[in-house]
């Protein structure tokens, strides 16, 4: 079952190429999907392939796969990448496949960029048959691929390989003599390549890259070709691993942040804090998120978490990036190591829940602002108590709740038991006694 467009690839061609799989058996990695009775292994061994995406990171497989699949179903192969092509490209598939007697499989990299006009164009000819659509995406299809087109296609998510899934594509390129290495017998320690994999982060067409690169540093000894560790550093130097700063891995990390601080765990708030940084993305990104935090889910038990985290803001701003992610680690450690009390946020969404039931909502005279002789006529501020002239600065008694007489009262905050809000209940409950105490006296 070799791919005839590869059978002799060119010995200049980047060795990841030259090693891409030709058989279903040499695929190493997603086992979930091509091992035996696997879903795309029956697909292969059945030859009826039907549309897909393949939804997964960068060098895992995806166009890989979908060149087998299009072998192993004797159907010819258009590919096209969405960065490139438009409409008039995708009419060009579809007019060669109507007139070709084979089933036509068009695989269309990086499907989540394509626009509408582009997926209205593909979709008839999916929906027909004429087409079967395999998508390759690094995004999350079900944000990007209109229902329509995604209703058509079933989604096979691909994962990053393993460590030791990668050492085996490099140790197979290291063996094999014709579109390999194996006829330069390389020796190789294997913590070298353990340390490539690791540098590869689950991308064997990074590995492989970094294998190549590492290759033309060999030393010779006795004859023979050797691969030292002492050339890692030049080879792997910084691995910034960056992420597409408006794709799934920028969103993942905001939300592993995030949750890792409403878990009260700060080292894993701060792993993934720096992951993200180091990444590329913005720390103030991270303080905005952690500003949300300081009231969604520390909101009264810790007080002191919003301004801290507000003068962190302010600190990145006045110091600099160097000194200023310092300032978001500090805001972030006291956010996780804070009492949590999401009673602010639980009070706020049911107060919107109950306004949005009640359109006629006023507010009550006594509460209203007199400015003109008019409106002092209408009553308005009449039989408003000033809370700082009352006993203990507090306006006790239900008739000056504040409420409108219309509606039945709600009680929407209720505080936790945790840090400062534990304070706030017992300072509640003190005043909601002494609104009992003057109800009672009122109606003697």
């Amino acid at each position: 079952m070799d791919l005839f467009s590869r059978s002799n690839p060119a010995d200049d061609a980047p060795l990841a190429y030259r090693m891409r799989p030709r058989q279903l058996k040499d695929f190493i990695g997603q086992q979930a999907l091509v091992g035996p009775d696997k879903p795309l292994r029956r697909m292969a061994e059945s030859g009826v392939v039907r549309s897909m995406i393949l939804w997964g990171p960068p060098g895992v497989g995806k166009t890989t796969l979908a060149e087998l699949l299009a072998h192993a179903s004797n159907a010819h192969l258009e590919q096209l990448s969405a960065v490139m092509a438009g409409v008039k490209d995708i009419r060009l598939v579809v007019d060669h496949a109507q007139q070709i007697s084979s089933s036509t499989i068009l695989f269309l990299d990086e499907i989540h960029r394509l626009n509408k006009s582009q997926q209205d164009a593909l979709l008839p000819h999916v929906e027909s048959g004429l087409l079967t659509l395999i998508g390759a995406t690094t995004e999350n299809p079900s944000f990007e691929v209109n229902s329509a087109l995604l209703s058509r296609a079933r989604v096979y998510v691909l994962k990053s390989l393993s460590q030791d899934e990668l050492i085996s594509v490099m140790r197979q390129a290291l063996d094999d003599p014709e579109r390999g290495l194996g006829k330069r017998a390389i020796e190789v320690e294997p913590s070298v390549l353990t340390a490539l994999a690791h540098a590869s982060a689950g991308d064997a067409r990074r590995a492989l890259g970094l294998l190549e690169t590492a290759c033309d540093f060999t030393q010779q000894e006795a004859g023979r070709e050797r691969l030292p560790e002492s050339v890692l550093d030049d080879v792997i130097g910084h691995q910034a691993s960056a992420f597409d700063k408006q794709g799934d891995a920028y969103y993942d990390l905001l939300s592993a942040i995030h949750k890792s601080v409403r878990s009260s765990r700060p080292d894993s708030a701060l792993l993934y804090m720096a992951r993200f940084i180091q990444g590329g993305g913005d720390p103030l990104d991270v303080v905005r998120r952690l500003s949300a935090i300081a009231s969604e889910d520390v909101g009264n038990a810790d007080p002191r978490a919003l301004p801290l985290v507000i003068a962190a803001w302010d600190a990145y701003l006045r110091l600099g990036d160097y000194e200023g992610q310092r300032a978001i680690a500090h805001a972030a450690i006291h956010l996780a190591v804070a009492p949590k009390s999401n009673r602010i946020d639980q009070a706020w969404k049911q107060a919107q829940q109950f306004v949005r039931q009640q359109p006629q909502l006023e507010v009550p005279t006594y509460l209203r602002n007199a400015p003109t002789k008019l409106m002092e006529q209408l009553g308005h501020g009449e039989g408003y108590r000033y809370a700082h002239n009352e006993p203990d600065g507090y306006p006790a008694g239900s008739a000056h709740d504040c409420w409108p007489e219309e509606l039945t009262k709600q009680s929407f905050y209720q505080p936790s038991g945790f840090g400062q809000e534990k304070r706030f209940a017992e300072i509640m409950a003190w005043r909601n006694s002494q609104d009992k105490e003057a109800d009672q006296a009122s109606d003697a």
